[in-house]
């Protein structure tokens, strides 16, 4: 399989720039494995397609405000400053991106508050944007958290080209969020509303949590035309003891096991043993998913629709055949559905 494999042509103005007015009115395109066959619903009637004590696996990563503006000393030039990974909670040290980078040198200064209170100094280059950055702030680190998160705007992705607006800090984050520690909204669980959770629970229907922090590695173009040589960044990964066991009775019990975004799916497959149990596990994934390989854990996953080329549309090409797969997304297309971030959603069964 190459790169090129999964290029099609998308509209500019089927990038979402705004999530659906309800969370679970988004449109649904169903995709059946078995039988070929492509529906078209609401997101709402997912609950349709699932029994008694079959499984939704959840990401419970919470998005944090990583947006930041500050100020070059001396020529008072605006940066922006994505926040990435803390390095060092000691010594407040960060892995970030700078933008525009060429101005961003080794022991510049950059000053985020008028009276000085929060200013960082580059400490090193990583990448062509990446810098890392020693924060100087004076006051306990949950004191320093909550003046990142005062200052920092809701991480949208570049490509939607509007200001964040006040209700992007609520729709940019799933409603069972928890564990901060994401740059990027795992984006199919945007859909889920509280409403339908409760349907779901009242038809019998199971839940288990995972955590991965969500990087923007997941967003970075391919840039080989040979899949094996592209490198995927490094996420963190929590499974407990507790949902790895929800999970494995439910794939013991031969039920549909549904995986809530591409995020989930690679937690899985990073956990997964050879006997197709999961284990708990705590570590790092740059696992690339793409076609062919052989899924251990889900046999159905809800996910969004995606850019061309992208490592996300080779995962559920993996999962659902790619031909098929480039067939739903020419319908998709067709029918004017909406990509990306707060774009619609797909089931794939």
């Amino acid at each position: 399989m190459k790169t090129s494999d999964f290029n099609f042509d998308l509209p500019a103005e089927l990038l979402a720039e705004h999530p659906s007015e309800h969370r679970d009115e988004a449109r649904l395109m169903v995709l059946d494995r078995k039988t070929q066959t492509i529906e078209h619903k609401l997101f709402k009637d997912v609950v349709d397609y699932f029994n008694e004590e079959d499984l939704f696996i959840f990401n419970n990563t919470k998005v944090f405000p990583a947006r930041l503006y500050g100020n070059k000393e001396k020529t008072g030039a605006k940066i922006e400053v994505f926040l990435l990974r803390e390095l060092d909670k000691e010594t407040r040290v960060w892995d970030v991106l700078v933008d525009p980078a060429r101005k961003i040198r080794i022991g510049n200064k950059l000053f985020f508050t008028e009276d000085e209170s929060l200013v960082a100094e580059v400490i090193d280059n990583t990448t062509s944007r990446g810098r890392t950055l020693r924060f100087l702030f004076d006051g306990s680190y949950e004191e320093f958290r909550a003046k990142l998160k005062e200052l920092g705007e809701t991480p949208l992705p570049k490509y939607i080209k509007r200001a964040v607006e006040p209700e992007d800090a609520e729709r940019y984050q799933t409603i069972y969020a928890k564990i901060e520690g994401a740059v990027a909204a795992p984006t199919a669980g945007l859909h889920f509303s509280r409403h339908l959770m409760k349907r779901l629970e009242i038809k019998g229907i199971n839940f288990a949590e995972i955590t991965l922090h969500v990087g923007l590695g997941t967003f970075n173009p391919i840039e080989v035309e040979d899949l094996s040589k592209h490198k995927m960044e490094s996420e963190e990964v929590v499974i407990d003891e507790k949902n790895a066991d929800i999970i494995n009775r439910a794939v013991d019990q031969h039920r549909r096991v549904c995986a809530v975004g591409t995020t989930t799916m690679r937690a899985l497959e990073t956990s997964v043993s050879s006997n197709k149990k999961i284990s708990a596990f705590h570590g790092w994934t740059n696992k690339f998913i793409y076609p062919p390989h052989d899924f251990g854990v889900a046999n159905c996953m809800i996910t969004n629709f995606h850019t061309p080329k992208s490592t996300l549309i080779m995962m559920i090409a993996a999962f659902a055949g790619r031909d098929f797969i480039m067939q739903a997304y020419e319908e998709a297309v067709k029918e004017k559905y909406k990509f990306y971030s707060y774009g619609d959603a797909m089931l794939i069964l």
